[in-house]
């Protein structure tokens, strides 16, 4: 029985779908003006392990994760490159599909656009002046009011006015409450807009996921998720916009995954300890970099280090090295509910997702190989492990894989061939330097049968 942490209730809740066997997802994805960092890899992570979970679980699942290709920071840098907003736009979201590739994160169902949404968050709009939560001013400036909606604070947990006290609001006379956010801004020089009953303009941030979501998952639906930053106030404006335009519930369960930290600092640019997936990737596997993000819990914080990565790597070798020498036509993804171990697995995740739990369960099963466990075992580390989306290559090409490295393959082969023929002439002493020689660069020679293999350490 799958029970999911929903911000909204602050409770594990038992996961009931709002229709049977069929799962429908939206989660907050990326605003694309630059490359994407640590914090976006691990929304993309841990929502794919989401959605990974419930289809494995039998469940059908529509999964939307939106782009936010219209907003200041866009604009701005747009400016600054002297190009268009969507040239900018489209070579990051090519990168972001190109991280995510990588991170072994499977595309979502659909990834609208913003900009091309703005009839949708203009139909929502009117449809909040309707219900009277909605009011202009003469600059063509579209507000929420607050006040109009009584649930305000629910997600967050706090009144409105303790939110108040609790925000840096900048004062804007026109705005009848301090809270009150934008649902459409006016056109600015030099900033793309669209007609709209209130004249030319664009759409405020919070508008977008409303009227995203309602598009390709209607007006009501299962889980919507994203970062903890997202919390207050995106995902209170959400609700507040969607509800207040429907009366009637927007999403049943509200999830989000911790912060990520940077040697116990929090990450930011202006700590200068910010880092993009690819400045990760130059240096780790990304399948380290998945593994690292799935062995932490997602709603706890994550910290980053070389030597939390480092460790990763080990881990992530252990279970490698556990199926090494065992034939990989023997191999499916097969898996077998009613074993001990694919029962605790499944236990693990179906308490929130909880990955670190299962990732336990495959060492299990790990040590149990390497003490001569069977094929049934080995099937059931890699079957358990593909949900997870790890320990998909095989064994020797990722053991032996580098993302930097002083020696390549063929100059690695070269020395153990010259060490075979050190000990083939009984020249042991030469063998032994040429062991410890690879050894220093981090090659682990291992002797079987007759026959070396290697890996990197």
């Amino acid at each position: 029985m799958l029970k999911i942490f929903n911000s909204l209730t602050r409770n594990k809740d038992v996961f009931k779908p709002i229709q049977d066997n069929s799962v429908r997802m939206y989660v907050c994805g990326m605003t694309v003006y630059d490359f994407c960092h640590l914090g976006h890899a691990r929304v993309m992570i841990v929502f794919d392990l989401v959605r990974r979970w419930l289809q494995a679980s039998g469940y059908e699942v529509l999964y939307i994760r939106n782009i936010t290709d219209i907003d200041d920071k866009i604009i701005n840098r747009a400016n600054e490159n002297q190009e268009s907003f969507l040239e900018l736009t489209e070579r990051y979201i090519e990168a972001m599909n190109e991280d995510a590739l990588a991170l072994g994160v499977t595309p979502p169902d659909a990834e609208p656009k913003a900009s091309d949404n703005i009839p949708q968050m203009i139909s929502l709009i009117e449809k909040l002046f309707e219900k009277g939560f909605a009011y202009g001013n003469d600059n063509g400036d579209v507000y929420y009011s607050v006040n109009k909606f009584e649930r305000y604070g629910r997600l967050s947990g706090k009144s409105l006015e303790a939110l108040r006290a609790g925000e840096r609001v900048d004062i804007n006379h026109d705005k009848r409450h301090p809270m009150d956010f934008v649902l459409w801004k006016g056109a600015k020089p030099e900033e793309p807009s669209w007609s709209s009953p209130w004249g030319m303009g664009r759409p405020g941030w919070h508008i977008e996921c409303s009227a995203m979501s309602e598009r390709y998952l209607g007006a009501h639906f299962d889980i919507h998720g994203g970062g903890q930053d997202l919390q207050f106030p995106h995902h209170e404006n959400e609700i507040a916009q969607s509800e207040g335009a429907h009366n009637h519930d927007y999403v049943n369960y509200w999830m989000h995954n911790g912060f990520v930290r940077v040697d116990d600092q929090k990450m930011s640019k202006s700590l200068g300890n910010f880092f993009t997936v690819r400045e990760i990737l130059k240096k780790y596997d990304a399948e380290v970099v998945r593994y690292f993000v799935l062995r932490a819990h997602y709603r706890s914080p994550l910290n980053y280090s070389d030597q939390h990565l480092n460790d990763a790597k080990a881990s992530l070798s252990r279970l490698y090295i556990a199926l090494k020498n065992v034939d990989g036509s023997e191999l499916t993804h097969d898996i077998d509910w009613i074993h001990p171990s694919a029962a605790k697995f499944k236990l693990a995740l179906d308490d929130d997702f909880n990955t670190a739990e299962a990732i336990s369960v495959l060492f299990d099963l790990a040590s149990e190989l390497n003490r001569g466990g069977s094929v049934e075992i080995a099937r059931l580390l890699k079957g358990l492990s593909g949900i997870l989306g790890l320990l998909k290559r095989d064994p020797s090409e990722f053991l032996q894989s580098s993302v930097v490295s002083d020696l390549s393959t063929g100059d690695i082969e070269g020395l153990i061939a010259k060490r075979d023929e050190a000990r083939a002439n009984r020249n042991f002493a030469e063998a032994d330097q040429l062991r410890q020689h690879l050894l220093d660069a981090g090659i682990v020679l291992e002797d079987s049968s007759g026959k070396t293999t290697w890996r990197r350490s």
